[in-house]
């Protein structure tokens, strides 16, 4: 199977989980809004363009707020963790790049602690982001501190298990035919 159609697969499996059940699950406490869908620009494959990368993390974004009616909150947030992405990456990627041939960031192309750590900063980032637009209003700096890492939590617990429960068979870069 190409990289187009996994991605456009996990794309669309990634957006219906979001809105068809995440969205739709009844609320454990006011504080606690987990998300999943943004584990699609986290899983895009190294060799995207950063441009490419902030286009179609624009586009994810943009598809979940056309079905949860908000005005490019996750579009922004989603962008926002498609600039910082590379950086981390470059920052996280073993220093002898000469054994490192994996298409996509994973347990297993990064190691664990890199990996949870990448997937940490990425999601305290986009949570952070979404919790700041939409307390930026009302609220205290407590409540904001509390939904942030109550979300962040239970959205690293849903990553986890999703790595665990799916493992993704690691394909290597090779020279031949890109």
């Amino acid at each position: 199977m190409s990289e187009l159609i996994r991605n456009s697969i996990r794309f669309v499996l990634f957006l219906l989980f979001e809105v068809y059940v995440l969205n739709r699950v009844p609320h454990l406490h006011r504080f606690i809004s987990p998300s999943l869908y943004f584990l699609f620009i986290l899983w895009l494959p190294f060799v995207v363009s950063p441009r490419w990368l902030l286009l179609i993390a624009f586009v994810t974004g943009l598809t979940l707020d056309y079905f949860t009616q908000s005005p490019g909150l996750h579009a922004s947030a989603c962008v926002l963790i498609a600039f910082v992405r590379p950086f981390l990456i470059t920052v996280l990627m073993p220093r002898d790049n000469s054994d490192f041939n994996y298409r996509e960031p994973s347990p297993q192309s990064l190691l664990w602690a890199p990996y949870f750590i990448y997937v940490l900063i990425l999601t305290l980032l986009h949570h952070g982001w979404l919790v700041l637009l939409e307390w930026m209003s009302f609220g205290s700096f407590g409540d904001f501190l509390i939904k942030l890492i109550a979300s962040t939590a239970i959205s690293l617990l849903l990553i986890i298990t999703v790595e665990l429960l799916f493992p993704r068979n690691m394909r290597y870069r090779t020279n031949v035919g890109g």
